[in-house]
């Protein structure tokens, strides 16, 4: 998708789920690699993409976004749900490339607006969310649909 001094931006695939699983691990959200790779290809057929920043080596940063249409909009929103660069790849611009290129897909898919789900104890996540021109819209409250069991 988008190269730039030996990093590369481009779509997840299943083969991307040891190095993903790895990152996700070093920014504490550890999941196994093969149910990640399961979900890297749900998500290959829905309605979204996740985008992977390589750079000699394995990923240094992730984003997820997904759009869908709404009756508050005439254009569909895109939504931003996971945005990580590797703790020792920060402060390279790693995240900004991920974000232009969800932005990008997120306007080639017809979406008039771009979200990023921030909650309450990323406050970095929220930084990086008002120097790169979002607004803060409020909380985001989640239920379970399941009972646990």
């Amino acid at each position: 998708m988008a190269s730039r001094y030996g990093l590369e931006i481009r779509a997840a695939t299943g083969g991307d789920a040891t190095g993903l699983a790895e990152l996700l691990r070093s920014c504490g959200h550890p999941v196994a690699a093969e149910a990640l790779a399961e979900r890297i290809e749900a998500l290959r057929q829905g309605a979204g993409a996740a985008l992977v920043a390589i750079e000699w080596g394995p990923p240094s940063g992730l984003v997820v976004v997904h759009w869908y249409p709404s009756l508050a909009a005439s254009l569909a929103t895109a939504q931003i749900t996971t945005l990580l660069v590797d703790p020792d790849a920060r402060r390279r611009g790693i995240g900004r490339l991920l974000l232009k290129a969800a932005s990008q897909a997120a306007r080639s898919a017809g979406c008039g607006d771009i979200q990023l789900l921030a909650g309450p104890r990323q406050a970095d996540l929220q930084a990086f969310g008002a120097a790169t021109g979002f607004t803060d819209q409020g909380v985001l409250s989640v239920r379970p649909l399941r009972k646990k069991g």
